[in-house]
């Protein structure tokens, strides 16, 4: 199985970017590198599923939009994104840097790209779990009499 590490980084990687606010995303890869359009920002539907308490039979929830996007650069790297929604300059920005992510750019984009997205998603997790522990309700039961 090798390259099996090689390809968990990049679910990593292409997961964040998906993830990660559009708007963050074009502050931090401002410029994009010239580039082919393999297959140019498209809008389209996907089926959602799930399961009831995670482990039952799996079921249709519903449809959400996705937007694809797939890119060469100069170099040949190829690089590919699915991004929730409809925006297309998301997508295409996503594409472009998976793209250069295999290439040997790639360590300073983890450093200026990749670790603020992470560590923002990171806060943002954090700020939703302390939300939800604040409406957090414990529940006790007092005992009354001898026979506790």
């Amino acid at each position: 199985m090798s390259g099996l590490p090689e390809n968990e980084a990049r679910r990593g990687w292409m997961g964040l970017l998906a993830r990660a606010p559009a708007e963050r995303l074009a502050v931090l890869m401002p410029d994009l590198p010239a580039h082919d359009l393999l297959r140019r920002p498209e809008i389209g539907a996907v089926m959602v599923r799930g399961r009831t308490g995670a482990t039952g039979a799996p079921f249709n929830l519903g449809e959400m939009s996705v937007t694809r996007c797939s890119v060469r650069l100069e170099g040949g790297a190829v690089g590919h994104a699915h991004v929730q929604g409809r925006d297309k300059s998301h997508a295409l920005r996503a594409a472009v840097t998976d793209a250069l992510l295999q290439t040997e750019a790639a360590a300073g984009l983890r450093a200026a790209v990749l670790e603020p997205l992470a560590a923002e998603e990171s806060e943002r997790r954090a700020l939703r779990a302390r939300k939800a522990a604040a409406t957090k309700v414990e529940f006790f039961t007092m005992v009354r009499g001898e026979d506790a």
